[in-house]
């Protein structure tokens, strides 16, 4: 008969302890937060269609994209014409790349933030590049 190993023991329990805290996080009466609410679990506005307007004299022109940059529904921002990347975090807040390290409710906020940022300055275009692998 083969003996088990400590290294196996501790597997099993440190799996076995997450089972349970899975099963106790899944029970529990708070809802998670999803795609569109915020952590507080309040729903955030997601623009659907479009959104044009302009903002401290930068225009700001927002569309929901079908598919998204992901595969999921970010939305498409252009500051004057110019690419606003925007990626959605989990607790359904917002990032751009010129204010990568401070979170918005929504994408109107961060596009509005990233013209306050801007302070004139033109964005510069994004440019995804393929990386070869």
């Amino acid at each position: 008969m083969k003996k088990i190993t400590r290294r196996q023991a501790l597997g099993i329990g440190a799996g076995a302890a997450a089972a349970l805290g899975l099963t106790a996080c899944s029970s529990s009466s708070a809802p998670a937060p999803t795609a569109g609410a915020s952590a507080s679990g309040k729903p955030v506005a997601i623009p659907t269609g479009t959104i044009d307007e302009v903002y401290e004299g930068r225009r700001i022109q927002i569309t929901l994209g079908a598919g998204g940059h992901h595969g999921v529904g970010v939305p498409t921002i252009k500051i004057d014409g110019n690419e606003l990347h925007l990626m959605g975090n989990a607790d359904g807040s917002w990032v751009t790349v010129v204010n990568h390290y401070e979170s918005f409710p929504d994408p109107i906020s961060a596009a509005r933030a990233a013209i306050r940022d801007l302070q004139g300055a033109e964005l510069a275009p994004f440019i995804a590049k393929e990386v070869q692998l």
